[in-house]
């Protein structure tokens, strides 16, 4: 399974991972026994204050990890901010954004170990031997009646990384938030919607460039969000 995944991402440049084929990737229910209160500190992301578009429907948490070649450690950084250049972000690039840690239980629990180093196998696989910046990000993106929901504000983008996975963690009363890829020359090569927990979009980000619909409440009187669990991999040259 992971060897096909490596595959699809090595010949597409991206790869839709239903959370049935995800689950097992995993390790299955044995390997993410802290699923429920995992998915529950989504609860508790701070608002996310850099947006330059004025909007307040995105809330975060943010942390960052290291991995060598020759050791099956991934460690968490110091903490640190956020750096895109505009060349990337376009919105909300060219500045240091410093958001909320993601909580120690949080960066140290067996979900977010095995989501790390199932991320760390198959991108090793693709670019072996490599010293890996990781960079791990808990988003809520919240929609109202009066109030789209922008997964990806800055539209269709790179990270700047080498490889990005998208991982869905709950999808609460909303429409749409259809995940769309484009090749270099603005091509759209496919799309699917993250509907299920543990949907996973794998994406490298050097080939393609990504995007999301906006989000909207199917029943604006109750609350509605898209909550997802971000992880890039950049390679560090080494000079």
């Amino acid at each position: 399974m992971m060897d096909d995944l490596a595959r699809q991402l090595a010949a597409d440049g991206f790869a839709f991972a239903p959370a049935a084929m995800m689950a097992p990737l995993l390790g299955g229910a044995a390997a993410l026994p802290d699923l429920a209160p995992f998915a529950a500190s989504w609860d508790g992301l701070e608002r996310d204050t850099y947006m330059a578009d004025g909007g307040r429907y995105r809330s975060r948490r943010f942390a960052v990890f290291a991995a060598r070649p020759g050791s099956a450690e991934i460690l968490r950084a110091a903490h640190q901010p956020h750096y895109q250049s505009r060349d990337y972000n376009s919105l909300n690039g060219g500045i240091a954004r410093w958001f909320a840690p993601i909580l120690p239980e949080i960066g140290e629990s067996a979900c977010m170990r095995r989501i790390l180093h199932t991320a760390r196998a198959l991108f090793d696989r693709l670019l072996p031997e490599a010293i890996w910046h990781i960079e791990v990000h808990q988003f809520r993106i919240e929609a109202a009646r009066d109030m789209l929901g922008q997964p990806t504000p800055e539209g269709m983008h790179r990270d700047g990384v080498d490889y990005v996975l998208v991982l869905l963690i709950e999808r609460q009363n909303i429409a749409s938030g259809v995940t769309s890829i484009h090749d270099l020359e603005g091509v759209e090569r496919g799309s699917f919607t993250l509907t299920t927990p543990l949907d996973a979009a794998w994406v490298h980000d050097q080939r393609v460039f990504h995007g999301v619909t906006a989000v909207q409440p199917l029943d604006p009187a109750r609350p509605a969000h898209r909550d997802v669990l971000v992880v890039t991999f950049r390679r560090v040259e080494v000079r």
